[in-house]
């Protein structure tokens, strides 16, 4: 029989079976890790089949022509070239007659005093088991926790001579100086200007055609039965254990609040849903949560037991109404089993006291 269990992961008893489990190799210190079964994920598709076809029925209308003018062309435009040579002026060009030179002079390199750090010691690690304080499963042996624990390096300081001007060059300039010769250069470029010769048109008749000839169309309809069937959207299965936030296997705050003896969701708890319940479920679709609600202690305890069942419920209708499949969802109530403050049966407290026992919160489990 299937067991839902409240963990976020459960590890084997040796280290040899877990690594055979798929755990990380390798793993960094302080990560948590989840591993979970999938559902199939199925929807109801509507098959439309064609019995019978479209088919289209053609008719041919014959073309029609009519008399047009048209003007032609009987001999074509063309261009008279005539040439314009250049023009010449002088122009006086700068040069250097002398260059500039260089001067070079050495300044010695120069040192410091620096250490290093040198590790002298590998940082080592290795796994410990640990219990979970809140295991449900009356077998300790369920609820056993493996941590992998990291031991510092150790480092030693090496005094070291640093370089902090290496030897260069330090140059300077004598500079040269300049001249001007005379060249000639063009004043005006030479030049082509061109003569159009116009065209020459006659006009001539034709017969064109005035309505071409077309294809009147007639299409049959197809006719189509519809067919309702099954169809697989995502194959479960056990997926290979992933890195997840630690925080995420204890029960987590959703900042849900609940009108008393009320079912019914807040706008803003929706809002609260979709920002971290629909992002989470929709970035790890491998991911599994439990949904758990809450009630104060005002009522009896079989009808808050209830009423936190229904809210419970309530927030796993609306995941399941974006598109959550509902075999990733566990809805719990706990009643006013779990209160967070001191306002338990016959306590006076204040309505805002009271308002922070009723809330919905949600952790990673696995199945």
């Amino acid at each position: 029989m299937k067991k839902i269990l409240s963990l976020f992961f459960v590890f084997s008893f040796l280290f040899s079976v877990a690594q055979n489990d798929g755990l990380p190799v390798n793993p960094d210190p302080g990560k948590c890790y989840v591993k979970c079964v999938t559902q199939d994920e199925f929807k109801d598709e509507v098959v439309k089949i064609m019995v019978s076809p479209e088919y289209k029925v053609l008719t041919v209308i014959p073309a029609t022509y009519k008399w047009v003018e048209k003007e032609v062309l009987v001999k074509e435009a063309s261009v008279l070239m005539i040439y314009h040579p250049a023009t010449y002026e002088w122009a006086e060009v700068s040069f250097i007659d002398k260059e500039d030179t260089k001067v070079l002079a050495i300044a010695p390199a120069t040192f410091g005093v620096d250490s290093e750090r040198i590790e002298i010691f590998p940082k080592t690690g290795k796994w410990e088991y640990a219990s979970y304080t809140e295991c449900e499963s009356p077998n300790p042996e369920d609820c056993r926790t493996l941590c992998y624990i990291e031991k510092l390096p150790v480092y030693v300081n090496v005094p070291l001579q640093t370089l902090e001007n290496d030897a260069q060059v330090i140059e300077s300039t004598n500079p040269g100086s300049d001249a001007v010769y005379k060249k000639q250069v063009v004043a005006e470029k030479a030049w082509v200007e061109e003569v159009e010769i116009p065209a020459e048109y006659e006009v001539i008749k034709m017969q064109v055609v005035d309505v071409p000839a077309s294809v009147q169309e007639e299409t049959i309809a197809a006719v189509y039965e519809t067919v309702t069937k099954k169809v697989l959207v995502k194959k479960g299965g056990v997926s290979s254990w992933e890195e997840i936030d630690c925080g995420l296997v204890r029960p987590n705050d959703l900042d849900i609040y609940w009108d008393l003896n009320s079912a019914k969701l807040r706008e803003e708890s929706k809002a609260k849903i979709d920002e971290v319940l629909l992002t989470l479920l929709n970035e790890r679709p491998n991911l599994n949560i439990e949904l758990s609600s809450h009630t104060d202690s005002r009522g009896t305890d079989d009808f808050n037991l209830a009423l936190s069942q229904r809210r419970a419920d309530a927030v796993k209708s609306y995941l399941v109404s974006k598109g959550i499949n509902a075999n990733r969802l566990i809805s719990k109530g706990y009643g006013e089993t779990r209160l967070l403050n001191n306002c338990s049966n016959d306590v006076e407290c204040s309505a805002s006291d009271h308002q922070i026992n009723r809330r919905t919160e949600y952790k990673i489990i696995g199945q």
